[in-house]
């Protein structure tokens, strides 16, 4: 018995956790009330909302935002308390946000801009060749013409390119927790498709990481297959579930949670 107690005395924490998150924009109202939210290895868990409920809020809260504060509740990876860490610390721990609308930069190169990263990620030089190795691999599978890796980071791409830009990033860049960010706005069926393939093609290499997406749609879940969904309505989850909460949103919409 000792050695059973010993053993669950043990156990590693969850990948990421939020819990009883209150977080308002900068001498504003608050925009969310109360969330939890479990994130163990491995696990992809959606989270759905309509226009207004704090979707976004809480995907750019979880990386640091400065437009956002966090009036209580707490942010833990792997059971370390980041909720007063900036940014860029953030990144270098693992985390990861693809935006829904990315930003251009101009004169920095797709292919600087990922050395750059990759080697703040790792704490260590990453060569010129290992990045341009790993590039053409991925740019490869995500369907990106070659030319993109000299292009300046989104600079005149279109919405498709800059979604499979962002999971460019995230197969280079092996986050630990991956949180995409309405990735399938904007996208047609097929650009949706090869987004959805490179992300599961990421976690095919990574099994340990962790995914959070959010989204509007039940289209791409139909992809990723998450193995939670959650409905975020107002700042607050209201209902969890699996794959099949996403399809009764499908056909319901949202107008139970409205009161």
């Amino acid at each position: 018995m000792l050695e059973s107690a010993n053993t669950l005395g043990c156990m590693a924490p969850p990948l990421f956790e939020i819990e009883a998150l209150e977080v308002r924009a900068s001498d504003g109202p608050n925009i969310l009330h109360g969330v939890d939210l479990t994130i163990n290895s491995g696990e992809i868990h959606a989270v759905m909302g309509p226009n207004g409920s704090g979707k976004s809020t809480l995907a750019t809260t979880l990386m640091g935002s400065p437009e956002y504060e966090i009036v209580s509740g707490h942010l833990r990876l792997h059971g370390d308390e980041i909720a007063d860490w900036d940014a860029d610390v953030r990144a270098k721990a693992g985390m990861f946000l693809a935006f829904q609308y990315p930003q251009e930069i101009s004169g920095v190169s797709v292919r600087n801009f990922l050395r750059q990263a990759a080697s703040a990620r790792q704490a260590e030089e990453v060569s010129a060749i290992d990045i341009y190795v790993a590039m053409q691999e991925w740019m490869g599978r995500l369907d990106m013409d070659a030319s993109f890796m000299d292009r300046y980071l989104n600079e005149g791409f279109s919405g498709g390119e800059k979604k499979r830009n962002e999971i460019l990033q995230l197969a280079i860049l092996q986050p630990e927790l991956a949180i995409l960010d309405e990735t399938d706005s904007g996208l047609d069926i097929d650009a949706l498709k090869v987004v959805a393939k490179g992300v599961r093609e990421v976690q095919e290499e990574r099994p340990e990481m962790g995914v959070l997406l959010i989204t509007h749609y039940q289209r791409l879940l139909s992809e990723l297959n998450p193995d939670h969904v959650h409905i975020l309505f107002d700042g607050q989850i209201v209902e969890s579930g699996g794959p099949e909460l996403a399809e009764r949103l499908e056909h319901e919409g949202y107008e139970r949670f409205e009161s």
